[in-house]
């Protein structure tokens, strides 16, 4: 079991960084490049929606939160543009460092977040 957890993990981190390549290609959908890009920002990003310390549910987003939007962002590439970037992320690996893009990123996102259910709960009253 453990030896597929860490294929599984791998396999994401390859996943990753083909999507980050196939983001970039101007055949991709501009669709596909925005929801590829809110994915690599919270995969790279340091704040996660539910902290880490929070027992269960802080690695519950990363467990689901993370493969689920991969899974749609692989299926909205298309399919040549995801092979060709597979290709070259497996020639070149590198690290996917945490990313201060994303993090801004995500804490603009929280923050228009916030301003909108303050704006929503503000006018309830």
């Amino acid at each position: 079991m453990i030896d597929r957890l860490k294929t599984l993990a791998r396999r994401l981190k390859a996943d990753l960084l083909a999507l980050s390549l196939a983001a970039r290609d101007p055949r991709t959908p501009w669709v596909a490049r925005a929801w590829a890009l809110l994915v690599l920002a919270y995969a790279l990003s340091p704040i996660d929606l539910i902290p880490d310390f929070i027992p269960v549910l802080g690695y519950l987003d990363d467990l689901l939160l993370v493969p689920a939007g991969l899974w749609l962002a692989l299926r909205l590439i298309p399919p040549a543009v995801l092979e060709e970037a597979r290709r070259e992320a497996a020639a070149h690996p590198r690290n996917l460092a945490r990313s201060a893009w994303g993090l801004g990123l995500m804490v603009l996102i929280y923050v228009a977040l916030l301003l909108a259910l303050w704006v929503w709960w503000s006018g309830r009253w």
